[in-house]
């Protein structure tokens, strides 16, 4: 869906975009997040950091800066990266209405909220339902009760990336109303600010997207990430994963 306010299926869906090599479609450099030291967070640890990325999607926006977001923290060394999808919550039969495509089964289902504490680190991807996360994100959220009592996800680094239909459907808000997830679990939330550089203020383009993290715009369901907004989420996941190595280093 990916809808701001409402969600309107569209049969002129394109199958995800894979994640090419690498590409930023930025006028000038994106500034990463300070790395002295942290390429020897891998050898304090005795492995490499794991940053995992969990993500919903029904019509594959979400997913398509999910693995561009895995491209660019894959991109740095010592690091781990774990792809793993929320599972659905409608039966088939509705979906099938909803003219939603058939996941990929390249990418499992997490096996159970407790993965996570397996995780160093964690970017969560959802598309926005009136200005919050898709019911089936939140379920997953609320299936970790466990983890919270025991507050077995306390300090880990988390971030978001989203999928709205509209300019004013959500960019920011949805993933503003997802902190509150991780302040309850004593999470340690980590936006991007400004750091994309010169593509943070291109207006030149359609651009989703927001200091909270990567966004795109879906439309009516036809439209899929420019390259403007895939280069955003690879700069994602390579930020995110160079701030999970430094925290790493000085656990």
């Amino acid at each position: 869906m990916g809808k701001g306010g409402g969600c309107v299926p569209s049969k002129r869906r394109q199958p995800p975009a894979a994640a090419p090599s690498s590409a930023s479609a930025a006028a000038a450099a994106p500034r990463e997040a300070p790395d002295e030291e942290v390429t020897a967070a891998a050898a304090v640890t005795g492995r490499k950091v794991r940053l995992y990325i969990v993500f919903y999607s029904m019509y594959g926006h979400v997913e398509s800066l999910a693995r561009r977001a895995a491209a660019g923290a894959g991109a740095v060394d010592g690091v781990e990266v774990v792809l793993r999808r929320v599972p659905e919550t409608l039966p088939p039969e509705v979906l099938e209405k909803m003219q939603a495509p058939t996941k990929d089964p390249a990418v499992p289902v997490i096996a159970s909220a407790a993965d996570l504490q397996e995780a160093d680190g964690v970017l969560f991807g959802f598309p926005t339902r009136y200005g919050a996360m898709a019911a089936q994100m939140k379920a997953f959220f609320d299936s970790t009760g466990s983890l919270w009592e025991g507050q077995k996800l306390a300090g880990k680094p988390a971030g978001f990336f989203v999928s709205t239909g509209t300019q004013g459907g959500g960019q920011e808000t949805t993933a503003w109303t997802a902190i509150t997830q991780l302040v309850h679990h004593g999470m340690l939330f980590v936006p991007i600010g400004y750091t994309f550089g010169a593509g943070m203020f291109n207006m030149d383009d359609i651009r989703g997207g927001s200091p909270y993290g990567a966004g795109v715009f879906a439309g009516d369901g036809s439209r899929q990430p420019s390259e403007t907004e895939l280069a955003l989420a690879e700069h994602q996941g390579k930020y995110m994963a160079s701030i999970v190595k430094k925290l790493a280093h000085h656990a």
